[in-house]
């Protein structure tokens, strides 16, 4: 290298392909809420009987079976209680399986201390299909529409909160801190990896008529309680008003450039 010269760093800077906020609990209990703004203030809306290709192998439309082919599993004891009571209210017309579900019980044990819904033909014992007279979809929906209730009091945790996602996180000062975001492949495990499609990687879900702040706004103040919700939707109402928020990756067109032919010999 030439004396006077210097190495020029030609590393690009990548921008953010997500942005966060955290906000603190009001109080002594030393809580905080991260939230994924990315993911709140985009259009995402769920696809089910809309081209929703669900969760198997391959994608499978035609079924309409969503994010249901491997039951829900029970968040906790009231989680499974309260399905149980659900399950008893369901009438024949609402429920497709439920002789099925009357005879055998609605859980079956995943693993130690761990439950989820019965499968009837591959699928959530709650899943009506495809020709049955009150419609494809979940029974515990139906009877919240019956109810005049919002289907988080019918239906299990996992499936009213879905695609959004709350973790739990302890931290070094004793902390909890509390995560909102997308209900990602990665939330599934290693089984997430084997699906032939997924809501949120799919361009065609991002084009709701609203951000999912104010789509799931009743999933959202059950998950985080009215003070925190309102906290977060002043925020993100002003968040939207200054600068363009970080785009979703999957809401994002792919543009393919110029291909390069090799020149005949």
């Amino acid at each position: 290298m030439a004396k006077g010269t210097s190495k020029v760093d030609r590393t690009k800077v990548v921008g953010p392909t997500r942005e966060w906020v955290t906000i603190s609990v009001a109080g002594k209990s030393r809580e905080q809420y991260q939230i994924d703004v990315t993911y709140l203030t985009s259009n995402y809306r769920c696809l089910f009987g809309d081209g929703c290709c669900g969760v198997l192998t391959e994608p499978t439309p035609e079924l309409n079976q969503g994010c249901c082919s491997y039951g829900a599993h029970a968040d906790d004891d009231e989680d499974l209680r309260r399905t149980e009571r659900m399950a008893k209210e369901l009438r024949p017309d609402e429920w497709q399986f439920k002789s099925q579900g009357t005879r055998r019980g609605i859980w079956k044990k995943s693993g130690k201390d761990e439950w989820s819904t019965r499968l009837v033909d591959d699928a959530c014992i709650f899943l009506n299909r495809p020709g049955f007279e009150a419609g494809a979809g979940c029974a515990l929906h139906l009877l919240a529409v019956r109810k005049n209730v919002h289907f988080a009091e019918t239906k299990p945790t996992v499936c009213w909160q879905l695609p959004l996602r709350k973790i739990e996180r302890e931290e070094e000062d004793g902390s909890t801190t509390h995560v909102i975001t997308e209900f990602a492949r990665v939330g599934w495990g290693d089984g997430g990896d084997q699906f032939g499609w997924w809501c949120t990687e799919a361009p065609e879900a991002f084009s709701g008529s609203e951000p999912v702040y104010k789509s799931m706004e009743a999933e959202l103040r059950a998950m985080m309680g009215d003070a925190v919700y309102e906290s977060v939707a002043v925020y993100l109402d002003q968040r939207m008003q200054m600068t363009e928020t970080v785009a979703h990756p999957a809401s994002i067109p792919i543009k393919l450039g110029r291909t390069r032919h090799r020149e005949p010999l």
